[in-house]
């Protein structure tokens, strides 16, 4: 990867740069110069035959991979970076006058109807623009100059203060923003930056808002819109049939990202041009060099029209810190990010199965109701939720004294039936003197500041509320420790955590959201952390689980607003939606942007927040609910009472069978998560991450993968009776895991459904594990059986994992004590042996059964234990399709066997 950062030079006021996001500094390797010209010099890039070039004037650098040029930065020329200054003191200030506050600019001309021809002050401010771009240097010499006009320069409205509706938001510091282009040659697919109610390729912005990444609290939020919503990942993927790149913007500001591409309806050269200030307007083809350097990238590009998309980052504040992730495939690009931010922190087991909420459950009886409906209805269910109507005047932390009398005897009852419980603590505080927690934090002074230096308050669900300051580390160090059996009244161990509101979400404030000139820990302007406040609360949170625990147990928080690296905290979701079809459509792709983004433990409200849904759509949406990695459903407190048995038996055994499909298929999705907690791949993937080379897949988001073995299509059109569904992967098979009828790849397939149907197919080649014991949760199915499903190849192969631990601990990381088990089917030979021989777990778990898909009828079974023995097995095979099922091997899963066929 390549890191970028473009600093100010003596700023008059420190810069903020973005913190606690990235696990560690990056490894750093010296730059060797390999090629000088008059401006410009040619740089090798470490061991993988990638080269730099870099032009001084204009200023523009180019990284290549042999004659590959993969990336072109500030090629369009669209560098720009406002320096601190003091207000109408000197030149450059009346500069940054008839510049204006370019961030004002962005935003004027991003909320826009229709292209429009730039202004006057528009053409001066792109003039100004290039001027600047030259660096810190180039402005200071400029601020020397004389000027007849310096004291009555007249300041830009917006520089210094900026009104929203009723709203006035001062700027001490004055315009800060930064922005730079990045020019993808050979790419048409771009994908990520979430979160956006959007398809999974994003549309090129031209003539429109570009995307927008501000974390916000937005009530039934506008579909294939890119407004911001409750949380932000500046990532963005571009993908190709060659290869895959991406972009990591490393800033917590304001931050819109503008996406051009030359296939979408336009015709021009290599370089996206800018004429006057008007972003997004093109200009003719231009040749940015005439150097030897510039000969030379033109002699490799050639002379035809390549396809290219050219994506612009602007940020509010901060300072440009960017990363190019060069990977070349996918995965390596997955990893590349990871290791800057981390991975998907591994869920305890429970974390895994079917959750229950709305807002709110009533009271003690309410909820002993819920959890006898699933007992009686025989639907598995992990976890009960309450939300902020279980709270003693929605102040957190505390019970309401009516409602939840005895909460510690209500969690005590749910774990003796093996289940769990969610509530939710917002992070804004009811202000009142008489509320400990308030109290507290006021006295140790650990609220958000206003510009005046008093505590921030706004109006929130409590009233009147104070937002705790999670920049600072020592509140998150006392708030984690809120989270202690003493401090936590009435909780126990089976008590986890959800963190809704932390965009944060401010009901008086302009857009639901605090004022920019509050201030932060260490003196910040909340304009330049507003990103960061969302994963500084689950950071918190789940560091007070941990602690409780002595930080032996793994935590479960779930949180709305999120940024790069939230992943290492929990799960998150994609917020308020509504009970209509086109919401359970746009789960799809918004989960798999998720996904690229490193957020892969993600989910949506199953039925919908808002409104009500009828049978069908609810059924519909369990189904699809249940093949995505958070499993929840969730519905507002004015919505009719939506359980999944009030619906009729008919749907109640619909809804009950796609329950317990997850259940079956957890010790599947606990190894994908164990792979994307290692790894840093996504548990729900876009089909073109495995089919990097099949163009087919780049816009399909109506179907995905789970891991790399199953292949879904929920249904999410109302009266379906019928999907098309495109088996990737030429030369390969897939198995209907219903019918176990095999289809050769690729096609696209016709495949009628019922109101029972999901369409699901597994990956010849594969082995997916099952454990398919009816339980009422996943802690009962510690000790059960397991299946393992073999899908053959066409070269008759299979190959597949098993990952297993206590579902709770973090002794698989502390202590080595968990198994990873590797099976490989060659040669008419199953055989199961370790995948990593550094871990140890002792478990009962056996073998029950072995399905084998394509497989013909053997003679003979034979299971081989380790020591030497040889047993014949009972089976029994179906002809057409070609199925063989071997009963009963009973060998324990952590032991090394092989069952063969004779």
């Amino acid at each position: 990867m390549t890191r970028i950062r473009i600093k100010e030079l003596n700023p008059l006021r420190p810069r903020f740069e973005v913190p606690d996001v990235l696990v560690g500094e990056p490894p750093v390797e010296r730059l060797a110069v390999t090629g000088r010209d008059e401006g410009s010099l040619e740089l090798s890039l470490g061991p993988a035959g990638h080269r730099l070039l870099v032009t001084e004037k204009p200023f523009r650098m180019d990284l290549l991979q042999g004659r590959e040029l993969l990336c072109s930065v500030n090629a369009c020329g669209l560098l720009f970076f406002e320096h601190l200054r003091q207000r109408r003191d000197s030149f450059s200030d009346k500069l940054s006058s008839s510049v204006g506050s370019l961030w004002d600019k962005i935003k004027t001309l991003f909320h826009r109807d229709t292209p429009r021809e730039p202004t006057a002050e528009e053409g001066a401010a792109a003039e100004g623009q290039d001027e600047a771009a030259g660096g810190t240097e180039e402005a200071g010499d400029q601020s020397e100059k004389p000027t007849e006009t310096t004291a009555e320069a007249a300041e830009e409205p917006g520089s210094w203060e900026e009104t929203f509706k009723t709203h006035t938001d001062t700027k001490p510091n004055g315009p800060t923003s930064v922005g730079l282009d990045f020019s993808l040659p050979g790419f048409e697919h771009v994908y990520g930056i979430p979160e956006h109610a959007e398809s999974l390729r994003l549309r090129t912005t031209e003539g429109g808002d570009p995307y927008r990444l501000y974390n916000l609290d937005v009530f039934q939020y506008e579909l294939y819109n890119p407004m911001a919503l409750y949380g932000s990942v500046p990532l963005l993927l571009a993908h190709s049939a060659r290869r895959t790149l991406g972009i990591f913007w490393l800033n917590a500001a304001e931050t819109w990202v503008d996406i051009s591409s030359n296939t979408a309806g336009k015709v021009r050269g290599r370089g996206w041009g800018h004429r006057g200030g008007a972003i997004g307007v093109l200009t003719p083809p231009f040749r940015c060099w005439q150097t030897l350097f510039g000969k030379l990238l033109d002699y490799m590009q050639g002379g035809g029209e390549t396809p290219q998309t050219d994506v612009r980052w602007m940020s509010e504040s901060g300072i440009i810190d960017v990363f190019l992730l060069l990977g070349p495939a996918p995965a390596a690009v997955m990893g590349q990010y990871a290791a800057l931010t981390g991975t998907q922190a591994l869920p305890p087991l429970f974390a895994l199965g079917y959750h229950q909420s709305r807002w709110n459950y009533n009271d003690e009886e309410d909820v002993a109701a819920v959890e006898k409906g699933f007992e009686e209805h025989a639907v598995p269910c992990d976890v009960l939720w309450l939300d902020i109507e279980h709270a003693d005047g929605k102040r957190y932390f505390t019970w309401d004294p009516s409602k939840f009398p005895r909460p510690r005897a209500m969690l005590e009852q749910l774990a003796a039936k093996k289940r769990k419980m969610v509530s939710i603590v917002d992070p804004h505080i009811k202000v009142d003197s008489g509320y400990r927690v308030h109290a507290e934090l006021r006295s140790r002074g650990f609220y958000v500041k206003t510009k005046d230096g008093s505590d921030y308050e706004g109006w929130c669900w409590p009233g009147s509320a104070a937002y705790p300051d999670f920049t600072n580390p020592e509140m998150r160090a006392w708030w984690a420790s809120m989270f202690a059996y003493d401090q936590y009244e009435g909780s126990t161990e089976t008590l986890f955590t959800w963190n809704d509101m932390n965009e944060p979400s401010v009901f008086s404030g302009p857009e639901v959201t605090m004022h920019k000139d509050a201030v932060h820990y260490g003196g910040w302007e909340h304009r330049d952390v507003h990103n960061l406040y969302g994963l500084y609360v689950q950071m918190a949170t789940a560091e007070g689980q941990i602690q409780r625990s002595g930080g032996q147990h793994r935590p479960f928080v779930l949180s709305r607003a999120f940024f790069a690296g939230s992943q290492r905290y929990g799960a998150v979701w994609t917020g308020d939606n509504t009970a209509e079809w086109e919401h359970l459509k746009i789960s799809i792709p918004m989960c798999l942007s998720f996904g690229l983004a490193g957020l892969a433990f993600c989910g949506a409200d199953v039925g919908g927040f808002f409104k009500n849904p009828d049978a069908e759509l609810l059924v519909r949406w369990y189904q699809a609910g249940a093949l995505q990695p958070f499993f929840r459903a969730h519905a507002h407190m004015d919505t009719a009472r939506r359980e999944p048995w009030l619906f009729g038996e008919d749907n109640a055994a619909l809804i009950r069978g796609a329950v317990r499909l997850r259940y079956a298929l957890l010790p599947f999705w606990y190894t994908a998560f164990y792979h994307s907690h290692r790894h840093g791949v996504p548990i729900m993937r876009p089909l073109w991450m495995e089919y990097p080379e099949d163009t087919t897949t780049f816009a399909i988001d109506d179907q995905y993968l789970i891991d790399r073995a199953l292949l879904v299509h929920p249904v999410t059109e109302q009266g379906a009776r019928g999907v098309q569904v495109y088996l990737p992967g030429k030369g390969e098979v897939w198995y209907d895991t219903v019918s176990y009828q095999k289809h050769h790849a690729p096609q696209t397939l016709y495949v009628p459904v019922t109101m029972s149907s999901v369409p699901m197919f597994q990956r010849g080649g594969t082995v997916v594990p099952r454990q398919e014991r009816v339980r009422r949760s996943t802690e009962c199915m510690q000790g059960d059986p397991f299946t393992l499903y073999v899908a053959l190849s066409p070269q008759g192969t299979a190959e597949g994992d098993l990952f297993l631990d206590d579902g709770k601990s973090f002794d698989y990381e502390t202590k080595a004590r968990f198994l990873h088990r590797q099976f490989t089917f060659a040669g008419n030979t199953l055989t199961a042996s370790s995948a990593d021989p550094r871990g140890s777990f002792d478990t009962p778990v056996w073998l029950e059964r072995v399905v084998i898909l394509g497989a013909g009828k053997p003679g003979a079974v034979i299971l081989q234990p380790a020591n030497g023995s040889e047993t014949r097995l009972d089976f029994q095979h179906e002809a057409e399709p070609p199925v063989l099922t071997v009963r009963k091997p009973g060998v324990r899963m952590g032991d090394d066997w092989a069952i063969v066929l004779r």
